[in-house]
């Protein structure tokens, strides 16, 4: 993932051509590049070419360029009195000047791949052209270092996990200045450093004391071999997890949430001012997730023996539709799926299903196959309008426990999804 701010090109800019660099005054770059000896490019590249050989020196290209982009770097040092990002007055002039280019944090898990290099190269070329178009350009760099895999693999190799994860930062910083990566190590940070959480566990805090932050349980991608809980990126085509190989288990666990529901309407408003492609604004939309709706409580008839499972509490968009009902789906680890209560003739169908369904839903499905597949629970509830109509109670393997209740009216009347 990379963020850029303020990417907007300079006036006048057209290309980056050398012109537009040597005049660029704001840059020690740009007074680099134009007290430079003038050296025909056929020239400079005929002395990297071995003459025996007739192969491109890329050793020797590599550490004249280290050496060269040093002495940039030396001359932006002596430039930082004049950091307007330091200043405790910033004038119009300075804040047009100002550039952030954020790029994702690596995990410092081993060992740099072509993919870094990918990502980190689209980042240093945004930073750098930037910095030769008179920009004060932010180009930081840091290590998202907090989390049980490292704990995981620490164990494995019988060390302290500090002393892991710090020998990995040592390797990848090391990678990264051998592709030139123009970063600003002076912003370093790791994510498991007490100076650093010390203010994420602030934020908490201060969250918590407001109300924006509780508990609850929630079904999660659950590994049993590194024994912590992986994204849905994490999880193959195969249901495996992409570290262990193990095979993920759908688990409910009380959890932590940020109450961002609070706030969906200040979020969807916003995002149609961002200038962002459509598609992505259409993902942010779904992760949001607003609905408005109305819930209604279905008894169950004949109740069961618990009194915390007499009824169930069903959300749906379509109120209007609440004449229509002809079955009530409820998720695969909804309350009611269990041997307690379910009758015995059905418990062991319906649990055979839902362990079917959490395995496709591990696998990172879009549950397509589990859609139009639901087992009869061997329940029923009174319609809450007509008490005398009994309806009978589904698991359907398209109904998520995440969304509204974890149970929806199944109106094929009126909804072409439930026909």
């Amino acid at each position: 993932m990379l963020r850029v701010h303020r990417c907007v090109r300079p006036a006048g800019l057209k290309s980056l051509s050398a012109n537009a660099v040597a005049t660029s005054a704001f840059t020690p770059i740009a007074r680099w590049l134009s007290t430079s000896q003038t050296v025909s490019a056929h020239a400079r590249f005929a002395q990297w070419i071995d003459a025996t050989t007739g192969k491109l020196n890329t050793s020797g290209l590599e550490t004249k360029w280290k050496a060269r982009w040093a002495e940039i770097k030396a001359l932006e040092k002596q430039q930082m009195r004049a950091d307007p990002s330091s200043s405790t007055e910033l004038t119009a002039e300075d804040i047009e000047r100002l550039f952030y280019v954020l790029v994702m944090f690596p995990y410092p898990s081993g060992v740099l791949h072509m993919g870094h290099v990918r990502v980190y190269t689209i980042s240093d070329t945004i930073s750098r052209f930037y910095k030769m178009s008179g920009k004060h350009v932010i180009h930081p760099m840091g290590w998202d270092a907090f989390g049980l895999p490292a704990e995981n693999a620490a164990i494995e190799r019988g060390i302290a996990p500090d002393a892991w994860t710090a020998s990995n930062i040592d390797i990848m910083k090391e990678q990264l200045a051998r592709i030139l990566a123009d970063f600003d190590w002076d912003r370093e940070l790791a994510t498991c450093d007490p100076s650093y959480y010390k203010w994420t566990q602030y934020i908490f805090t201060r969250l918590f004391e407001h109300g924006m932050v509780y508990r609850k349980e929630a079904v999660v991608n659950w590994d049993p071999i590194d024994q912590t809980v992986l994204a849905n990126e994490q999880v193959d085509r195969n249901g495996r997890s992409w570290r262990s190989g193990a095979v993920v288990e759908q688990r409910k666990l009380n959890q932590w949430f940020a109450k961002i529901t609070d706030y969906a309407d200040d979020l969807l408003r916003d995002l149609e001012s961002l200038d962002w492609p459509e598609h992505v604004k259409s993902m942010q939309t779904s992760w949001i997730g607003r609905s408005e709706g109305a819930e209604f409580a279905f008894a169950l008839d004949p109740p069961t023996p618990h009194s915390e499972a007499r009824s169930i509490s069903v959300f749906t968009s379509r109120p209007d539709t609440l004449f229509g009902v002809s079955y009530l789906a409820i998720a695969a680890d909804h309350p009611l799926v269990s041997s307690a209560h379910l009758p015995k003739d059905r418990a062991e169908e319906v649990l055979q299903y839902t362990q079917q369904v959490s395995a496709t839903q591990a696998a990172g499905s879009d549950r397509t196959q589990s859609t139009r597949t639901g087992v009869f629970t061997g329940l029923y509830a009174k319609h809450p309008l007509d008490p005398s109509r009994l309806v009978p109670v589904y698991v359907a393997g398209y109904v998520l426990s995440g969304y509204g209740t974890g149970a929806v009216m199944g109106v094929p009347a009126h909804d072409v999804r439930d026909y």
